[in-house]
């Protein structure tokens, strides 16, 4: 339950969750956090008589250092809270959504494609920033972190579009934004609030801002590392949580996720060789969406796979590397042919989903792109599966996914038109 109580009586420990002023008129990053330093103090009782406090984070993100002391014997509401995340994770998700029916793919592409720029801009101008000394602009990365939750919660599906968008010359940067967006539908997917999706994509987006401390020539090396060079690569995480740390504003929850993100369910990861549920629920998430953007890119060393392939990669290392729910739920999330797959109909032809179908995943919208003769489709040919004019082809379905780059198509050439 939340308890007003008033500024004067504030003190580090406790979670801020409503103020008595709207939060975009303060400096403060997201609704909702947990009081860490003196200045905090000082802030919220500069701006405001009274606040609301719960005796909990929004949703944990491990047991690091750093985190809120708990008495022995007892366990923190986060941690509950994260344990019901996770028991959720291994049911299927049924009844409305708690954020609601999606809006038309194609009105939110126009705004899901200003917020993927302002990204890029935000995400090159942090790396110029780390790389001179300069602080991070966090009330910019505010404003679009939030309007990243935003958009992901009207439709999923169409920031996740710009996720096709690749440069293996520019990956870090595109690397980060992917997994922002990846992060934020999957966290939708599991039924997250807006104030627990704003503090992962804070930490999704920086989680390998600790890869700007690590020279070019071995981040990019076409050939296998040394283990003195994977031990700097390794160094990524310790930098990325240092960095994170000395922001001002910055959840704890957020900071777990550069730090825990290559962790591994059953150990083995790093840095700290954490196990199971001990990394923490954004943990265990970024572990997961960071391998499936890494292995479906194209970098100097490897041809980047399908993502139906890449998902099946995970599903064979569910309940090893990664969590087997969680991984189950991210199957859930992106579909069994995730938008962008590459696939061939039973009829021979060939096109690129657009869509998944939520309800019916094996049945989603095609771009047709190819008839089974080589011949070109016309544009804006498009086949619902689902819908009631496919029965004008009976048993149409899809007979397999393609590789990457298949027949030349790339999927980004087919991504809905904004309205």
């Amino acid at each position: 339950m939340a308890k007003q109580i008033d500024v004067q009586d504030l003190k580090k420990g406790m979670y801020v969750i409503d103020l008595d002023r709207p939060w975009t008129e303060t400096s403060f990053m997201f609704q909702g956090f947990e009081i860490r330093t003196d200045a905090q103090l000082r802030e919220l009782q500069r701006l405001c008589r009274h606040v609301y406090v719960h005796d909990r984070e929004p949703v944990a993100g491990g047991h690091g250092e750093g985190r809120r002391k708990v008495a022995p014997g007892t366990a923190s509401a986060a941690d509950a809270r994260q344990a019901e995340v996770l028991a959720a994770s291994a049911a299927v998700r049924r009844g409305p959504s708690i954020h609601g029916e999606p809006i038309p793919l194609k009105v939110e592409m126009s705004e899901a494609r200003r917020l993927e720029a302002d990204a890029r801009e935000l995400v090159y101008g942090m790396q110029d920033d780390v790389r001179l000394g300069r602080n991070i602009d966090e009330q910019r990365l505010r404003t679009i972190i939030t309007g990243m939750v935003d958009s992901v919660v009207r439709n999923p599906d169409a920031l996740i579009w710009f996720t096709q968008l690749r440069n293996k010359d520019e990956y870090t940067a595109l690397h980060s934004i992917r997994v922002a967006i990846l992060a934020l539908a999957f966290g939708r997917h599991l039924e997250l609030t807006v104030p627990e999706l704003n503090i992962l994509g804070v930490g999704a987006l920086l989680h390998d801002i600790g890869k700007l401390k690590v020279p070019n020539a071995i981040l990019n090396k076409p050939g296998r590392l040394t283990d003195h060079e994977f031990a700097i690569v390794k160094g990524h995480v310790p930098e990325g949580v240092k960095i994170l740390e000395s922001l001002r504003h910055i959840p704890l929850s957020a900071v777990e996720v550069a730090g825990c993100h290559h962790e591994r369910y059953q150990g083995g990861g790093y840095n700290r060789g954490l196990s199971g549920d001990r990394i923490g629920l954004f943990g265990l998430m970024a572990a997961i969406v960071d391998t499936y953007d890494a292995i479906t890119s194209d970098r100097a060393y490897h041809a980047g796979m399908s993502a139906y392939e890449a998902l099946g990669r995970l599903y064979a290392m569910r309940n090893k590397e990664y969590h087997g729910g969680l991984v189950d739920r991210f199957i859930q999330c992106l579909g069994t042919y995730p938008v962008g797959s590459i696939v061939e109909l039973t009829t021979g032809d060939v096109g690129v989903v657009i869509a998944v179908n939520r309800q019916r995943y094996l049945r989603p919208t095609v771009a047709l792109v190819r008839r089974a003769n080589g011949a070109a489709f016309p544009p804006e040919a498009v086949l619902d599966l689902a819908a009631d004019r496919a029965r004008t082809a009976p048993g149409v379905e899809i007979r397999r996914v393609l590789p990457a780059g298949a027949h030349g198509i790339q999927p980004a050439d087919y991504m809905p038109r904004v309205t």
